[in-house]
């Protein structure tokens, strides 16, 4: 039993940009919008680094406060599962310099209409496919930076 989590494979889209990258879904990550939390060298590929635009924010987290910068309703994204994708999901980016992978919170879950099936075996399904196709989480991918 070794994934632990729920990471599924992604594509972001920021204007003329796209890169496809394993997220972590973090249902603890609670904001009232879509919200992808990404690393600074992924937003420095989709040409969001240096914050140009951005708004700082401080966030509340587990660990103490969080010192970010806020894109509202910056990218579209989309699960790609192999056989099947979600739709596009208008989404604000928060760009962390402590995150050290791509971070979906709950509303962005909930717009890729994504069921969890277990996160300890790392099982998930889109809500429209049938309860026994059980898909497997992605493996995690770490950021350049770490």
């Amino acid at each position: 039993m070794s994934p632990l989590a729920v990471r599924l494979r992604l594509r972001i889209r920021v204007g003329e940009r796209s890169r496809e990258v394993v997220a972590l879904l973090n249902s603890g990550y609670e904001s009232l919008t879509p919200q992808l939390l990404i690393p600074v060298d992924l937003a420095r590929e989709l040409g969001m680094w240096p914050p140009e635009g951005a708004v700082e924010v401080t966030l509340s987290t587990a660990g103490g406060p969080l010192r970010a910068w806020y894109y509202p309703r910056k990218a579209y994204v989309k699960v790609l599962a192999g056989d099947a994708e979600s739709r596009d999901v208008l989404t604000d980016i928060v760009v962390s310099p402590l995150a050290d992978e791509p971070l979906i919170n709950d509303m962005l879950a909930e717009e890729l209409e994504i069921a969890v099936e277990s996160f300890g075996r790392g099982l998930w399904r889109f809500r429209w496919e049938a309860r026994e196709k059980l898909r497997p989480s992605e493996k995690r991918q770490f950021s350049q930076a770490c």
